[in-house]
């Protein structure tokens, strides 16, 4: 109590200076958000078409390693669906002269750990080493991806492992939505095909995996990244030593996908569902358009960040959900933008009208300057988070591979966004995103939410 009359007498006392000293202890205001200055890099090709990319980057003595292989999900077709993915499951099991076991060890004894992805666009093998091993880890990755074993006494147990991955992934609503979403807008596209069968996955073959491999992997869709801190001619020596004899293979090939327009709507019956889980989206434009960075913007004044419209308007006042977000889709020569959102089941059609709302909202009245600037600056700090690691470099390279953009996307990004005007994000949001033409997806009871769906977007549901 003492205490608490010696700080009210010093408040009389000195009432003006106790502010200005709060007042020196706020923030000051951030900076200009400035433009990305790629760090220097070196490209080495060899005769097989396999490019080396080098960038030093930053003080700490390792390196990140990527070999990222122009392959995945997008070149299977409608019977190999994760084909790709059981693919870099079997090549993870060892090469022709190395176990698995054996590949652990070494990768460890440098640093590090070896990781095989597949992705939609590409399959990549990376790992991160201390400086004096990069030349080791690039023969040692080499040889895994070059002379992969197949070992068949594993495909089984790798294959049932997928399987269980692939029920305990479809017993989840955003997972049965963003199915039946993708395959409704890409239905003649591997897009479209997120999840096999059961039947399927039983049905692959190592000899199907092997002519997978053989089709689609070879020097001319590979490239080696390497950033960080690194001997230049060492690593360059490792790479013409164990990469200059492999063979060229097809060049890279990705088929280019025809989105699909509508306003379909669709209910999945989750029976007793204290939830229903919301995809509402349609085709937009692709990284190579020219809207594209505006439509990011966009994107992220609409729903895509955590002050956004849609996200204070369900979440903050309404409080149908907790998570909802709106996505920037970027594929090949395609984009989508949707919203997803799981929602109380009581408030699924007052949900989905909200959305709505909003997306008019915007259409009509330009966000204010304040909200404008607020969403740049939130989208320039991403950014620089993405640049930030010798990962996230390349990362941002195999983007501009991938979309075939040449390096002032990078360059001028932030530039271009700053140049966005209140007015350009209504006219975006009139141009491309049209609740008249969205496919609409909904899991939940649909005892409980179908009349309530109907009535908001007063046409008839799909059985």
């Amino acid at each position: 109590m003492k205490s608490f009359y010696i700080f009210l007498f010093a408040l009389l006392l000195f009432p003006a200076g106790f502010t200005s000293a709060q007042e020196k202890e706020l923030p000051p205001e951030g900076g200009t958000p400035k433009n990305f200055n790629l760090p220097e890099k070196e490209v080495v090709q060899l005769d097989n078409g396999l490019k080396l990319v080098m960038i030093p980057y930053g003080a700490i003595p390792k390196a990140s390693i990527r070999i990222s292989i122009k392959t995945g999900n997008i070149n299977e077709n409608e019977d190999q669906v994760w084909l790709c993915d059981l693919l870099a499951d079997l090549m993870q099991e060892g090469s022709t002269t190395r176990t698995a076991q054996q590949i652990a060890d070494e990768v460890a004894g440098m640093g590090g750990n070896l990781n095989i992805g597949v992705g939609a666009h590409t399959t990549s093998l990376s790992t991160s080493v201390l400086y004096e091993f990069v030349p080791d880890a690039i023969e040692l990755m080499a040889d895994v991806l070059r002379n992969p074993k197949w070992p068949e006494e594993e495909l089984d147990r790798l294959k049932n492992d997928m399987k269980r991955s692939l029920a305990v992934q479809l017993s989840r609503p955003r997972a049965q939505a963003m199915r039946d979403f993708y395959a409704s807008l890409y239905p003649d596209h591997s897009y479209g095909r997120v999840f096999p069968t059961e039947s399927q996955i039983d049905s692959y073959t190592t000899a199907d995996i092997q002519d997978f491999y053989n089709t689609h992997f070879g020097g001319q869709r590979t490239t080696i990244y390497v950033a960080g801190n690194f001997d230049k001619a060492a690593v360059e020596k490792a790479v013409q030593t164990a990469m200059s004899d492999w063979k060229e293979g097809q060049a890279a090939s990705y088929p280019v996908a025809n989105a699909v327009t509508s306003n379909k709507v669709q209910i999945i019956d989750r029976p007793g569902a204290p939830q229903s889980t919301i995809y509402f989206g349609l085709p937009v434009p692709d990284p190579s358009h020219p809207d594209y960075l505006a439509l990011d913007v966009t994107n992220s004044i609409l729903g895509g960040s955590f002050a956004s419209r849609i996200t204070s308007n369900i979440r903050e006042d309404k409080g149908y959900t907790y998570s909802p977000t709106s996505v920037l889709a970027a594929n090949y020569k395609t984009g989508l933008w949707y919203e997803m959102a799981d929602v109380t089941t009581e408030h699924t059609g007052a949900s989905i009208a909200e959305i709505k709302k909003e997306i008019e909202r915007l259409q009509e009245e330009p966000p204010s300057a304040e909200e404008l600037e607020g969403i740049l600056n939130y989208e320039s700090g991403i950014f620089v988070l993405q640049n930030s690691s010798p990962g996230g470099i390349i990362g941002q390279l195999i983007f501009l591979d991938t979309h075939e953009l040449d390096e002032d996307f990078l360059k001028n990004k932030v530039a271009n966004m700053l140049a966005v005007s209140p007015e350009k994000v209504s006219e975006l949001t009139r141009k491309y995103i049209k609740p008249e033409n969205m496919t609409l997806i909904v899991v939940g009871d649909k005892e409980k939410i179908e009349d309530q769906i109907q009535e908001t977007l007063e046409q008839p549901l799909k059985q």
